[in-house]
């Protein structure tokens, strides 16, 4: 963090007044950021009232925030690569808290910074502080209880632009209720981005059990939930269907690519968890076993991907993941996938994986 002295203000970051005055804190929208002297950006973020530090999903470590001498006003000046989009939490009295200054949030209690040099993610809209932006959450919702599984879940399903070909959303609850998938969707259809889509939203009961390259997961989704979703009324063309998952999910969708090609043949898949080995979840350092994991070592078997779509990305910040990726990303191509790849402007986040999302599953479907 970038120290600040008591004789400084916050003019630099646009920021008018004495901090902590009304003045100051009616013209308050922040975060805010300038370019730092070796590249990259400082980052101004702004608390009213308590102590409390800030939280940061995957990038860093929290960072405390400072009293402005004895004003109400708490500050840091963060220091941020250039292309980072990242959520974040206000952490005071032990409690967690998305920031009243920023518009751009994910679920009640997050909020998205994003450096000046990020590319546009123009399908998402803001719904944190100051919006009256409420989540859409789908009128079809299917109870499915699982033989093969167990338990019950429910699932929701939305046709996007009137329906079609399935989009199988793992760790579905995250993008309904922190990121407003079923809102960028249909904005992303209605522009000409993508055809219309039947948009499936998977909750995940146990992730390290349910995506961990587990046959039991895929047979449930094509012997029990695919059926209804036929049934359910809503158009949609299970011939045509995407998985898309992030990490642990994109790891599983990679799985069902290879181990179950007559069910799925077009796959997005975000910062996928390609250091997974059985083993790997329990060790001290999971990311640092073989190079690609499990993933890259049934495709050095170089099964026929001939009829493979797959979208790979991750954050161009995620140092240890790019190995894992990377060899994943050249194996599947040379076992015949038709592959793109991209990276993201993020650390491990669905801030960041959220335009690769959309971006991605039109692809596979183009």
């Amino acid at each position: 963090m970038r120290p600040v002295t008591e004789q400084s203000a916050f003019a630099e970051f646009g920021l008018p007044g004495e901090p902590g005055t009304e003045k100051f804190w009616a013209a308050a929208r922040t975060p805010a950021s300038v370019p730092a002297d070796n590249g990259g950006w400082v980052t101004l973020f702004l608390w009213r009232g308590s102590p409390a530090s800030i939280g940061f999903e995957s990038w860093s470590e929290p960072v405390p925030l400072h009293r402005w001498g004895d004003t109400d006003c708490w500050y840091a000046q963060v220091r941020m690569p250039a292309r980072l989009r990242v959520t974040y939490q206000f952490l005071a009295r032990g409690e967690a808290h998305a920031d009243p200054l920023n518009p751009a949030g994910a679920g009640g209690d997050r909020s998205i910074a994003a450096t000046p040099d990020t590319p546009a993610q123009p399908h998402w809209p803001d719904s944190g502080a100051g919006t009256d932006v409420v989540l859409p959450v789908p009128r079809t919702r299917l109870r499915w209880t699982s033989e093969r599984l167990g338990g019950r879940r429910t699932v929701r399903v939305h046709p996007a632009g009137g329906g079609g070909p399935v989009v199988l959303l793992l760790d579905g609850d995250d993008w309904l209720y922190l990121h407003p998938a079923v809102t960028a969707f249909d904005s992303a259809v209605a522009s000409g981005e993508m055809p219309a889509v039947t948009l499936v939203f998977l909750p995940a009961r146990d992730r390290q059990a349910e995506f961990g390259c587990s046959p039991a997961l895929w047979e449930a989704i094509r012997d029990e939930l695919l059926p209804l979703v036929a049934e359910s009324g809503i158009p949609a063309d299970r011939d045509r269907l995407v998985v898309a998952g992030q990490s642990l999910g994109g790891l599983s969708a990679m799985y069902a690519a290879l181990e179950f090609p007559d069910l799925v043949s077009r796959v997005a898949c975000q910062s996928a968890a390609f250091w997974w080995t059985p083993e790997a979840p329990g060790l001290a350092d999971p990311l640092g076993g073989p190079v690609g994991g499990a993933i890259a070592a049934r495709l050095r078997e170089r099964p026929d991907l001939s009829g493979l779509r797959v979208a790979f990305d991750v954050g161009e910040h995620e140092t240890r993941m790019l190995p894992h990726c990377e060899l994943a990303e050249t194996l599947a191509g040379q076992a015949g996938a038709t592959v793109r790849v991209s990276r993201s402007a993020s650390h491990h986040d669905r801030a960041g994986w959220r335009h690769a999302l959309l971006r991605d599953v039109a692809w596979a479907l183009a």
